[in-house]
């Protein structure tokens, strides 16, 4: 394209006299461009060059490419294509460009209905700036129709969230990998603008590299004036509760509460609302009209808080937005720093407070570590099931592979991009392309989040700075004190702005978190695909509702509870007793039970039999071992899909006969008890078999439940 060569390019300062207008539209009649932005748009539009812009939250990054695609268009360039990563962000980004006139459109899952329709909107020129997801790059279909519309007339890519390409990213995504092929196919003239407020030098230089051998790197400070970071450190989650009903009240305007489980966020806002703070909780399990609505709200200050989980974060954007609370800590700094970015990006003075959870985050972060890569064992696995003529379905390859569905389809994503597989109508085919895994970066991935998460376990105790220790890490070349957080304000004599006193409200959130019971929902119906069992579980087989003790990692038993499943406590407290009887008094079954059954374990045999000693002496009745496990397969911990989970129980539970109580017993209500419920499989097949020996209905209870 040749021609492109003769369309206008403007001069400095044509550039900088036009991004002044647009900052302003943006942002206010007395805003100014950043010598970032100008030098990025400058980059972009007059020399069309490959450019990654790494600058702080707030910065401005938006403005740098409306502005550049504001000003290509004027001189006859197509439409830009920005690649964007959640709805949240493609939602604010078309009503930010409206400001400037540029008519945004996007394509990702959530308007499907309308892609066709969009699709000729940018064949008739009526787009001047076009959203889509990066998995929208999955389809050879779409990015063939699209982009030989776009080739057609010159247009800049814009990725965003550029940090999302490297797999030394804090939160690499497997479709932003398809952006490599893209760029490999474009031709030199198309200018790329990549933007990432979260990548360190090493994420840098990776997408650099991607971008290609000439790419212009700008980098800015990643000092926030307007944070003020402090640590507070209490022994537990009902004195973290505590001090954030007592002191929420205190901190002007609205913010965000984090939390690192969608469990815990819902807890604590129903505290929260308990002690008259209007907050709500926010999550992945939020439906996408939901979401919409909350953030609004949030933003018009109805609220004073969303606590919610990660799910709130690249896409949300308030100016105004005056504190970021965290109950525990993200795995990595990178990721805390993003958090922490929401506030104080339009006023002078934003509260970030962070109240760590050390037993309970370790818990976490050692569950993100070993999901973060699958082994090469578990990758030839997968493959080795593909086959290249007929395709196979995620649900289908569960029954062979023992992985998640998320992780399964992550991995699928990751080999698709790679060329091993390809998908198609009704699921994958393995390509006959070569593939091999790339052990060293496995290890090397490994180890950096390893050393993450020892960085954020650092990062509480840190002595100096709170700001300037994660701006070293994030590689920022200014970094220095802040004179702000918690310990400068120490070092320089002055008063502390909040406690550590634990408050006495403390033993009311104690009570709260120990008092809310938890259903075990039984299941109805066998794990698909298994050859047996299939289909649906009689009604007469199915367990009856069951009640937990606790969720699995929460702030109120859970502790207590954790200590007696790992072995580092091996008496169970009064109090633990005393709280198994308070769920027994309170469950609403309709029929007690008359007798009591231990369920086998191979790790906790011995705690679940005094569990259920103690429930049948408190409550009259007699307890029968009458289960038995053939000890064979692994543990249920290790199974990571209902596939694996159901197959590893069914056939090794049975009945012993000869510890049944006497026929009048038999067949009335029997409370099965259990350490832990979290794949409820081995519940389901315990009240098949008993109820098949002619029991009446099976009443689960376990110390914690998912």
């Amino acid at each position: 394209m040749s021609e492109i060569i003769e369309l206008p390019r403007p001069t400095e300062a044509e550039v900088e006299a036009e991004l002044t207008e647009h900052v302003q539209l943006l942002a206010g009649p007395d805003a100014q461009p950043r010598p970032e932005q100008l030098a990025a748009v400058q980059a972009v539009v007059a020399d069309r060059k490959r450019t990654l812009l790494v600058a702080r939250t707030g910065f401005g990054k938006s403005a740098v490419y409306f502005s550049a695609t504001k000003m290509l268009r004027s001189r006859g360039w197509g439409p830009s294509i920005v690649i964007s990563p959640l709805l949240a962000l493609m939602r604010d980004q078309v009503a930010a460009a409206e400001k400037l006139g540029l008519r945004a459109a996007t394509i990702n899952s959530s308007n499907a209905d309308n892609w066709g329709e969009i699709e000729d909107e940018l064949h008739n020129d009526a787009v001047d700036l076009l959203l889509i997801a990066p998995e929208r790059l999955a389809n050879p279909g779409f990015r063939e129709r699209v982009f030989s519309m776009m080739l057609a007339r010159p247009f800049a890519l814009v990725c965003d969230e550029a940090h999302c390409i490297s797999d030394w990213g804090h939160d690499f995504r497997p479709d932003y990998l398809r952006l490599r092929e893209v760029i490999a196919e474009l031709p030199s003239w198309a200018p790329i603008l990549a933007t990432t407020a979260t990548a360190n030098q090493r994420v840098t230089n990776d997408v650099a590299s991607q971008l290609g051998p000439d790419t212009v790197v700008l980098r800015t400070s990643l000092d926030r004036a307007s944070l003020h970071c402090s640590v507070i450190e209490l022994a537990d989650d009902s004195e973290r509760l505590a001090w954030v009903a007592d002191h929420l009240g205190d901190i002007s305007g609205s913010g965000i509460i984090y939390a690192l489980t969608v469990d815990q966020a819902t807890t604590a806002a129903e505290w929260l609302r308990e002690r008259g703070h209007h907050v709500a909780a926010y999550s992945g399990s939020t439906d996408p009209e939901g979401r919409e609505q909350l953030e609004a709200q949030l933003r018009d200050n109805e609220l004073k808080a969303l606590v919610a989980t990660s799910a709130l974060g690249m896409g949300f954007d308030k100016s105004d937005l005056a504190f970021c609370i965290h109950l525990g800590l993200p795995p990595s700094p990178i990721a805390y720093y993003q958090q922490i970015g929401r506030a104080g990006r339009g006023i002078d003075h934003a509260e970030v407070i962070a109240l760590p959870r050390p037993r309970e985050d370790a818990r976490i972060w050692a569950w993100f570590e070993s999901v973060s890569m699958p082994s090469e064992e578990v990758c030839n696995r997968v493959l080795d099931q593909l086959s290249t003529t007929s395709a196979m379905s995620i649900p289908r390859l569960e029954v062979a592979v023992n992985m998640g569905r998320s992780r399964l389809s992550t991995l699928l994503s990751i080999l698709d991009v790679q060329g091993a597989v390809r998908r198609v109508k009704g699921g994958y085919v393995r390509t006959n392309e070569p593939w091999a895994y790339n052990g060293e970066l496995a290890e090397r991935l490994r180890q950096l989040r390893a050393d993450e998460a020892e960085q954020m376990r650092a990062f509480s105790a840190h002595e100096g700075c709170r700001l300037r220790y994660l701006r070293d890490l994030l590689d920022d070349a200014e970094a220095d004190d802040c004179g702000r957080c918690d310990r400068c304000v120490a070092a320089a004599g002055k008063p502390e702005r909040f406690s550590a006193v634990p408050s006495p409200a403390a033993v009311d959130a104690r009570d709260y978190l120990r008092g809310s019971d938890v259903g075990v929902e039984p299941r109805r119906q066998w794990a698909t695909n298994l050859d047996e069992p299939k289909g649906k579980i009689p009604a007469g087989r199915q367990a009856a509702w069951g009640r937990a003790l606790c969720r699995i990692g929460d702030g109120g038993w859970g502790p207590e509870v954790n200590a007696l499943l790992d072995g580092s406590s091996t008496q169970i407290s009064p109090e633990l007793i005393n709280g198994i009887v308070g769920v027994l008094k309170r469950w609403d079954w309709d029929t007690r039970p008359a007798w009591v059954c231990p369920m086998p374990s191979r790790r906790n045999d011995k705690l679940i039999k005094a569990i259920s000693s103690e429930i049948g002496r408190l409550g009259k009745l007699p307890v029968h071992a009458c289960l038995l496990h053939d000890g064979g397969g692994g543990f249920q911990a290790e199974q990571a899909n209902s596939a694996f989970q159901l197959a590893n129980v069914w056939g090794r539970l049975s009945v012993d006969e000869s510890q049944l109580p006497d026929s009048s017993l038999l067949a009335r209500p029997v409370m099965v008890v259990d350490d832990s419920a979290d794949s409820r499989w081995s519940l389901t097949v315990a009240s098949f078999v008993l109820q098949d020996a002619g029991t009446g209905p099976v009443l689960p209870f376990v110390l914690q439940s998912r």
